[in-house]
């Protein structure tokens, strides 16, 4: 488990290093293979969890069976922090796309933690804006931009948080399969399949087995406006 991946968490960010190391102390740990679902929608929360290896997509499910994916968090993001102000059932699925290790956290270590500590609070908050705000935008997207131009966003999205520079361009290792990315820009797989093709087709990436290799990010990012 890689602890100076786990300390880029907004919730160890404002922490001096004893404070850290005590709260480390206290996090319990859970390693989940790909498929393994850590809650259900609907769950009862009581538990903050900070990702220190592998993703993990959260998801909604609609009446009909029908599932689409809110987010993909990696290494360093946390997420079930809506437990600590709001401790009702969980509002989404939380489901291992990777090999993943976790540090939870609960409410009661939390609230503890935070008695006194004014400036983590804040980092927890100005965590909890941060992603009020890309849930806005991504509202946004599906009611103004076309399935294309989602895909493109969504690919450059999942490269600056898990691309690395190679020989030909940026490699993006999702992890997702074609149905959890069309899940995630909520449009169908035919539909972004064909978007993906004619990407393909300019030159712009190449597709692999969970993965993306990004040719020209330019391009990309004009599709994606």
């Amino acid at each position: 488990m890689d602890l100076d991946v786990v300390r880029r968490a907004p919730l160890f960010k404002a922490l001096d290093d004893e404070a850290a190391s005590a709260l480390l102390s206290e996090m319990s740990r859970s390693h989940m293979e790909r498929g393994d679902v850590l809650f259900h929608e609907g769950d009862r929360g009581d538990t903050l969890y900070v990702i220190a290896e592998g993703k993990i997509k959260l998801g909604r499910t609609s009446p009909d069976g029908r599932e689409n994916l809110v987010a993909i968090l990696g290494p360093g993001e946390m997420f079930g922090e809506l437990s600590l102000f709001d401790p009702g059932p969980r509002t989404m699925t939380a489901t291992a796309v990777a090999e993943t290790q976790l540090l939870g956290v609960g409410n009661e270590s939390l609230t503890s933690l935070l008695s006194g500590r004014p400036q983590v609070s804040k980092a927890l908050l100005a965590a909890l804006a941060q992603r009020l705000r890309r849930t806005n935008a991504h509202l946004a997207d599906l009611v103004f931009t076309d399935v294309p131009g989602r895909v493109a966003k969504a690919l450059l999205d999942l490269s600056e948080r898990f691309g690395r520079p190679v020989e030909g361009g940026i490699m993006v290792s999702h992890d997702l399969t074609q149905e959890e990315l069309a899940q995630l820009v909520g449009a169908s797989r035919e539909t972004v399949n064909k978007a993906l093709a004619d990407f393909a087709t300019r030159g712009w990436l190449r597709l692999e087995a969970r993965a993306v290799l990004l040719q020209d990010v330019e391009r990309l990012k004009r599709r994606a406006r």
